[in-house]
């Protein structure tokens, strides 16, 4: 099967209060369970956004580049296609990184714990297949596609692990935005649930984000999106 691999981040708008660019237009093919509001993004999406003349960009730990400013002293970067993204949680205000020294069997698993972008912790790629159109996470921590632990038990059952050398059925996503929000949302294929970061957990899974709501509730399942530059 030939896929067509395709960056997320020509969909980054530059801002928050940037709209989204012309003819950009809904898709009518959202699933039962998905609210309204939130509007799958696919891969024919990305060619009307490719005129954006910037793309969002998350704060950065001391010593990496800084971004430019936007008019409204809103920090923002060229765009870009090819970089890779972050993936910030609403509900902490925090960055996603892969504990890639995390022991067996939680090896890999995705956190929103990072209050910056310090490198390739935090950093993904994200992957259109226009055969089944949807998307495999890549974390560039340690280059593994992430997969969902279905078959995990108790807490830890659907937890989001970056593991896997190639992308399945374990590592299928689908990418949904909110216009009004400009937030996006992500949905599991394997057991059609929302990806949720579980603020509420204690030790070393807090934060951990896992495949386990049918709705989109509020900010646990929501996220924002940036681009990385540097």
């Amino acid at each position: 099967m030939t896929s067509a691999l395709l960056s997320l981040s020509a969909l980054l708008t530059a801002s928050a209060l940037t709209a989204p660019a012309a003819g950009a237009a809904p898709h009518n093919d959202r699933p039962a369970g998905v609210p309204a509001g939130w509007e799958r993004v696919a891969g024919a999406d990305l060619t009307h956004i490719t005129g954006a003349s910037g793309r969002q960009q998350p704060p950065s730990a001391p010593g990496r580049q800084q971004p430019l400013s936007g008019s409204d002293g809103s920090a923002f970067a060229p765009a870009d296609e090819s970089g890779p993204l972050a993936i910030k949680s609403m509900r902490n205000g925090k960055f996603t990184a892969t504990e890639v020294n995390y022991a067996a069997p939680n090896t890999g698993v995705l956190r929103a714990r990072s209050t910056a972008v310090t490198g390739a912790w935090e950093s993904f790629a994200f992957e259109w297949d226009e055969a089944d159109q949807t998307y495999a996470i890549k974390s560039l921590a340690n280059n593994r596609y992430v997969a969902v632990e279905k078959n995990f038990t108790g807490q830890a059952q659907n937890t989001l692990r970056a593991r896997s050398t190639t992308a399945g059925g374990w590592e299928r996503f689908e990418v949904y935005h909110n216009e009004e929000l400009n937030l996006y949302a992500l949905r599991s294929t394997l057991n059609n649930l929302f990806v949720a970061m579980e603020n509420s957990y204690t030790g070393s899974l807090q934060y951990t984000l896992r495949a386990r709501s049918a709705d989109v509730t509020g900010s646990w399942e929501q996220f924002d999106l940036y681009n990385i530059v540097g």
